[in-house]
């Protein structure tokens, strides 16, 4: 296996009290694989993102348990210095900013070349040159002269181009990509979904995906984990956790996407707000707002309940939420 997270937990200690924004997820990664992880914002899945990475800020965070195992290597016990390593060569992320993630005073050949300088010893004029091939793999047009270029002068889909020019520079084994489609239009979105596809099947990268839009990820993932006030509560392959959910929150999700064949009708919405991380209610989190919930939710928290191969579900009655279907 790649990469596997195994009872991750991440505190942020904040004035209201100590938010648990990742309280023991568990997945993994295959090379070659695609994993999409789902959730409303503040569900924790870029939280989870930033301790695999090593770049979550601390303080105010703190992993307080669990392991990250990369190439059967546990990132955690790592130094600084060989987690920078790792970072960037063996694994890379795209984030969902392009224009707040690149620096506006460089251009994006001194940004791309920078990779490297700094781990392969390159001098800057081979860096650039690697950066203009790097820009025409990911079909920016016209590479050599727009590697002079600043940020600014390109458009948001050109921009996340970059952004994936720079994860895919050193041929990571690993890419965890954020809300890599985030405020493109949606063509640009097909664009870059795709690229990025094309990307992990020439290179045999395992990818994280991680997103809210689930129309987005159909395509393109080999399996799904749905987060929830920092658990995960649903975890499926793809094509299964379509058809029949087995848990009321990835159903509500479901239903809220925009579907043609009701065009006219009110969209649906899951009623409520998430929960405060700092006062995460007893039982299953999702009880205040989850159309079945009864008392045995309101108490106990349920386990990942083994649905079928591969497939798990955290709720007492998932039963009947696939029954429902």
């Amino acid at each position: 296996m790649l990469l596997e997270v195994r009872d991750l937990h991440v505190e942020f200690h904040t004035r209201e009290g100590v938010a648990k924004a990742v309280n023991g997820v568990n997945y993994s990664v295959a090379e070659g694989e695609t994993l999409a992880v789902l959730g409303e914002s503040g569900s924790g899945k870029s939280v989870t993102a930033q301790a695999i990475m090593g770049i979550l800020d601390m303080p105010p965070g703190k992993i307080a348990g669990g392991e990250i195992l990369f190439k059967d290597q546990d990132l955690l016990k790592l130094k600084p210095e060989e987690r920078r390593r790792i970072r960037g060569q063996e694994m890379a992320m795209i984030f969902q900013d392009a224009l707040s993630s690149l620096n506006p005073v460089l251009t994006v050949g001194q940004q791309l070349g920078e990779m490297f300088v700094v781990h392969r010893g390159m001098s800057r004029k081979d860096a650039k040159a690697k950066s203009v091939e790097l820009m025409d793999r990911v079909r920016i047009p016209a590479a050599k002269e727009r590697v002079n270029q600043y940020p600014h002068q390109f458009s948001g889909g050109m921009r996340q181009r970059i952004m994936i020019a720079m994860a895919m520079a050193l041929e990571p084994s690993l890419i965890i990509a954020d809300e890599p489609t985030t405020a493109l239009d949606v063509t640009v979105q097909a664009q870059v979904m795709d690229l990025l596809a094309e990307l992990q099947r020439e290179y045999n990268m395992g990818l994280i995906l991680i997103t809210h839009d689930l129309g987005v990820v159909a395509d393109v993932a080999d399996k799904i984990a749905v987060m929830y006030a920092g658990r995960i509560v649903e975890t499926a392959p793809v094509h299964e956790i379509y058809k029949a959910p087995a848990h009321p929150y990835t159903k509500g999700l479901l239903r809220s996407i925009p579907r043609l064949d009701q065009k006219g009708r009110e969209l649906y919405a899951i009623k409520g707000l998430p929960p405060n991380l700092t006062r995460i209610p007893p039982g299953c989190a999702f009880n205040p707002r989850c159309p079945i919930a009864r008392d045995v939710c309101r108490t106990d928290v349920p386990p990942l309940y083994e649905v079928d191969a591969g497939r798990r579900s955290a709720c007492h009655f998932w039963k009947e939420t696939l029954d429902a279907r």
